[in-house]
């Protein structure tokens, strides 16, 4: 029995000439008398016909003529043009410009048992199913289809037209592109990263896909320490997201788990508060002390003030000289000048002061701002390097030796922020009732005042704390800080705290504050626009900017944070006037598992 050949799809598509013949494509050209003279001609008429009709175009914009009105001699030479640019096109690459023009069906004629175990040899070797025919179609044919399903377009497109049968066509065949090849490509790049030919932190440049990007790198990682990150979660971060805003090389992300505590019932209003922590009876302690709040009316909350800083160091070749601009600074005819230069560098950032403290002839500048519902260090820092370029010009022996001269203060305990505020500045405040105290909390209004002395206060100034007068501030503060996506080494300030408690009403009330003059969050930047930061935040009613009242979202956080605080402080301080503290938290961040025995997701 005769094999039957497979059809080229060309010789089946309607619109492809009758009289084509695909065994002689890239020849037909050929046999045209004097090839190579054409050839040459068509060449010099190509770029001869370009050269006139760019200098005819280049003498009508000159001359202000429209381009559109095209004389005689121009319709010739762009005609001229067509002709020889497709004389030149179909020279270099007939197959090319036929397999454009019709495209192969998806549809593939087979006639024998031995062709398809062909096909499936082909199909095997190359991760994907394919297959056109050269030949007319047999009388009997057996249809099959072919998806492309595997690699990206072009290159399935180029599998879509594979002949099988000249040996030419199967050499090229075997130099295709397949699936495999993506595996062999990230080998090489991670042996390039592990040997240090390739920076690791320019992988998502020059690969373009960022998830990709944090798989090499982890694996370079994994062998370069010969650790393993196995139960490090890779999957399921939008890495794009990351880029630029969060994090730089990453390897995969941390989980932590999200609790929730409240409802809390502040001015009026219930919020429940996510909290990210790996401390047992954090969120528990806290829930404890939303629900005393609650029962008892909720609290309050009144906003001090609303300003990030920053405080460049600048150095003058004398004491004098360093005052004076610290008096041109302080003067108020001077700050309207000031603020315009500070404001114009963003759309929300407005200058509310300015002070200055002077070292020798050094003179470190505290600029304040507010920041709409960004955190806004990134914010401030533009507005001051307008200001100190300004000054540059009166001021022309003024060294700037740094945009932070740690004056600002950020990220470090700091009495400038303790008296002075950064941030958000909360007061929260709440009367719990003597039967809740009793019935909640499992105390006595006498102990807790009694105990908030001596621990809180008394306590804290033997040990020398700034800003430590609390119980555990921090701790809620942190938990909401990462739900949130704030940056969580301002915790340092954002915790400065002060609680108060007094027994009112004859004894029998409790009157219970926190203050807090640092507190710095926002609502826009930073990790707040990753997915799960952005959906806690979406709990509060909070994601993203306000734009009726832009700066409100940013301070309702503020508020929230603080009477979170008041919760905690509330809930703690009564576990330790009743001695409950070890044998709650033997209940609940003690774990009766071997560890041994536990394994990592």
């Amino acid at each position: 029995m005769e094999v039957a050949k497979r059809r080229h799809p060309l010789a089946a598509k309607p619109s492809a000439p009758a009289d084509y013949d695909v065994t002689s494509v890239g020849t037909k050209h050929s046999s045209l008398p004097y090839p190579y003279l054409a050839n040459t001609a068509s060449i010099v008429l190509f770029f001869s016909v370009l050269h006139y009709l760019i200098s005819r175009w280049r003498e009508k914009i000159r001359s202000s003529s429209p381009l559109h009105v095209v004389t005689l001699p121009e319709l010739v030479a762009v005609a001229a043009l067509v002709a020889s640019f497709f004389r030149l096109l179909g020279f270099f690459g007939l197959d090319f410009v036929w397999s454009l023009l019709f495209r192969p069906n998806s549809d593939v004629w087979i006639g024998d048992d031995e062709e398809d175990q062909e096909l499936k040899r082909a199909d095997q070797q190359h991760g994907r199913k394919f297959g056109v025919a050269l030949s007319p179609l047999p009388e009997k044919a057996v249809h099959r289809e072919y998806p492309c399903d595997v690699l990206d377009c072009k290159k399935a497109e180029v599998e879509s037209v594979k002949v099988s049968l000249p040996k030419e066509k199967k050499d090229l065949l075997e130099k295709m592109v397949t699936p495999d090849e993506t595996v062999a490509e990230d080998e090489e790049i991670i042996r390039s990263v592990v040997k240090g030919k390739t920076p690791s932190y320019s992988l998502e440049t020059k690969l373009g896909d960022c998830a990709r990007a944090a798989a090499i790198r982890r694996e370079a990682v994994q062998r370069i320490t010969g650790k393993s990150l196995t139960s490090l979660p890779l999957e399921g971060l939008n890495y794009e997201s990351v880029l630029g805003q969060c994090c730089e090389m990453p390897i995969g992300y941390v989980q932590l788990p999200v609790g929730i505590a409240g409802p809390l019932v502040l001015d009026g209003v219930e919020y429940f508060v996510p909290m990210a922590t790996t401390e047992g009876c954090l969120v528990a302690s806290t829930n404890r002390g939303c629900k005393a709040i609650a029962v008892s009316g909720g609290a309050s909350s009144v906003l001090l003030r609303d300003g990030m800083t920053r405080a460049p160091v600048v150095r003058f070749g004398s004491a004098k000289r360093a005052a004076e601009l610290k008096l041109f600074l302080e003067c108020p005819s001077n700050f309207e000048t000031l603020s315009s230069v500070f404001n114009s560098s963003s759309r929300f950032a407005r200058l509310q002061s300015i002070k200055c403290a002077i070292a020798g002839k050094n003179l470190y500048l505290r600029f304040s701002c507010s920041t709409g519902d960004a955190m806004g260090m990134n914010m401030v820092s533009k507005g001051v390097q307008n200001v100190l370029d300004f000054l540059q010009a009166d001021f022309s022996d003024m060294d700037i030796i740094g945009i932070s001269g740690n004056y600002c203060s950020d990220k470090k305990p700091a009495a400038v922020n303790w008296i002075e505020g950064r941030g958000k500045s909360v007061v929260c405040e709440a009367v719990i009732k003597g039967e809740v105290v009793a019935k909640v909390l499992k105390t006595s209004v006498e102990s807790l005042v009694e105990l908030n002395m001596l621990k809180n206060l008394t306590g804290s100034a033997m040990a020398g704390a700034l800003g430590g007068f609390n119980a555990h501030a921090s701790n809620i503060v942190s938990a909401i800080f990462i739900a949130t996506g704030q940056d969580p080494s301002q915790n340092v300030e954002s915790s400065h705290c002060i609680t108060m408690m007094e027994a009112i009403n004859e004894g029998k009330d409790l009157h219970v504050s926190v203050t807090m003059p640092s507190i710095e969050v926002g609502t826009v930047g930073g990790g707040t626009q990753l997915s799960s930061q952005s959906a806690c935040l979406n709990l509060l009613g909070l994601k993203g900017a306000n734009r009726e009242a832009p700066g409100s979202n940013a301070r309702l956080l503020a508020r929230i944070v603080a009477g979170s605080v008041l919760a905690g402080e509330l809930s703690l301080m009564s576990a330790l006037a009743a001695g409950q503290l070890v044998k709650s938290h033997m209940k609940y961040n003690r774990s009766n598992k071997d560890p041994s025995n536990v394994s990592s997701p």
